[in-house]
């Protein structure tokens, strides 16, 4: 959202804005009052903040999420890499088990 729109431009009474409906058709719209705006807070709350507010809200979230994906970051490496081995260890195991399927095809006939 604060890349979508950058609160700090929001200085003209008749900003002309597009609002998305249904993430398939774009609307011509206006905004009135730019110095007061409404922000998603999750679960279907909105709050009225200032502009000002509001970028502060936004600048403190993604510092917030920024963080937790640093926390999970290396877990995520980590599952990762035991993937590969897995996905590693599955694959020789099934050449393993084509060539005994082949040499006992071979030998029977």
């Amino acid at each position: 959202m604060a890349q979508s729109i950058n609160i700090t431009e929001l200085n003209l009474p008749q900003l002309e804005m597009l609002k998305n409906q249904l993430d398939q058709m774009y609307v011509p719209g206006k905004l009135h009052d730019v110095e007061h705006v409404l922000i998603d807070v999750g679960t279907g709350y909105y709050v009225e903040k200032t502009a000002e507010d509001a970028k502060d809200f936004f600048k403190r979230k993604i510092d917030f999420l920024t963080k937790q994906m640093e926390k999970i970051q290396p877990a995520l490496q980590e599952k990762h890499t035991m993937k590969q081995a897995v996905m590693e260890m599955m694959s020789q195991k099934i050449q393993q088990l084509t060539a005994l399927g082949a040499a006992q095809a071979t030998a029977k006939a």
